[in-house]
């Protein structure tokens, strides 16, 4: 049986390892998908290994308005309406000392994590159905503090916050709302972070996160889109205002 049979589900970062993985399972379990990236070529290439019958692209900046009534838009003419909504796009910034933190970087991560989120929750809903769900890719990093990770840990922690408006506010409709909290994942987003890391304290930023790992090792995307229809399906059903981690245990 499938989990997600003729349901419409939005999917933003859609071009990224995340956001692709969990687009194909989200097909696989009988969706209609709207992938949703900033980059229309990764959006593409991403789509050429998709069944495009039931797939819309949407190339658009997350963090802007019309873009996002325009995503929205999309879904509603073409599938009909708004079953699950998966924001996952995001941006990591920089790592620097307060005095030091570019102002310019602290804003940017905030709009995409934040201002993204609340955009698609804003023109999604009200064309969401009872029975829906939308999940927010928020991070280990909304659990903890680390210094210099200004812009990234905040965001993390203010989409905690909205996750728990959302839920309260949609919970009468049928329509569940939860964060998944990856850990450090096997990616390219994951690496370039590892990179600064690793330049930083003179190590493998790879291994030294793998320190931090109770499993020892970092997660597949697609270890992370599973737990992602978890919440979007109605195995999930009454599981709203949460936090899913999916770290490893780094958390515990």
């Amino acid at each position: 049986m499938a989990h997600l049979g003729s349901k419409t589900a939005i999917v933003t970062g859609g071009a990224g390892s995340i956001g692709l993985a969990t687009a194909r399972l989200f097909l696989a379990e009988g969706a209609n998908v709207v992938l949703v990236d900033r980059d229309r070529a990764a959006l593409e290439r991403a789509a050429a290994s998709l069944p495009r019958e039931r797939v819309a692209l949407a190339a658009a900046d997350v963090t802007d308005e019309l873009s996002t009534k325009a995503y929205v838009k999309l879904a509603v003419d073409r599938f009909g309406g708004v079953d699950v909504l998966f924001s996952n796009a995001g941006t990591f910034g920089t790592v620097a000392p307060i005095a030091a933190y570019p102002l310019e970087v602290f804003d940017a991560v905030q709009a995409v994590h934040v201002r993204g989120a609340f955009l698609a929750a804003k023109y999604a809903v009200p064309h969401m159905r009872s029975g829906g769900s939308i999940v927010i890719t928020s991070s280990v990093a909304a659990t903890r503090g680390d210094p210099g990770v200004y812009a990234y840990i905040t965001a993390k922690h203010a989409q905690t916050g909205l996750m728990r408006c959302l839920a309260k506010e949609l919970a009468p409709r049928g329509i569940r709302v939860n964060t998944v909290n990856p850990g450090p994942v096997d990616n390219d987003f994951q690496r370039t972070v590892e990179q600064g890391l690793g330049a930083a304290i003179g190590a493998d930023g790879t291994e030294f996160f793998n320190t931090l790992i109770p499993m020892g090792r970092h997660a597949s995307p697609q270890e992370i889109a599973r737990s992602v229809l978890y919440l979007a399906s109605d195995q999930a059903s009454f599981v709203t205002g949460t936090m899913l981690m999916v770290d490893g245990g780094m958390s515990a």
